[in-house]
């Protein structure tokens, strides 16, 4: 693996780290806006182990899984997981949260 393509998957790895963490702040602050949950798994644990814990657990794991991705930086598919999971949150996290949250005057 050349040291561009290694940059370039460091690059893709630090994009998902800083997409987590917009994702579990930007959740717990409209929750606390009074926006809920789009996700039935986190709601349906948010209900039993309140929303911080939910979300610092939900984060952990997700930032779990994408070491585990970057330890396995070599195999064929970690470039295409890494854009996919970034592509995945841009979608379905930092846009929505972010027009909620602006239209809230939160952000």
């Amino acid at each position: 693996m050349g040291a561009s393509t290694e940059r370039g998957l460091y690059a893709l790895f630090l994009l998902n780290v800083g997409l987590q963490i917009f994702d579990g702040t930007a959740t717990y602050v409209g929750l606390r806006a009074g926006f809920g949950e789009a996700n039935p798994l986190l709601a349906h644990t948010m209900s039993a182990l309140g929303p911080l814990s939910t979300l610092l657990v939900a984060k952990l794991v997700a930032l779990g899984c994408l070491l585990w991705v970057w330890q396995l930086r070599r195999a064929r598919l970690a470039t295409a997981a890494f854009v996919l999971t970034a592509v995945v949150y841009a979608t379905c996290s930092l846009a929505p949260w972010s027009a909620a949250l602006a239209q809230a005057s939160l952000l």
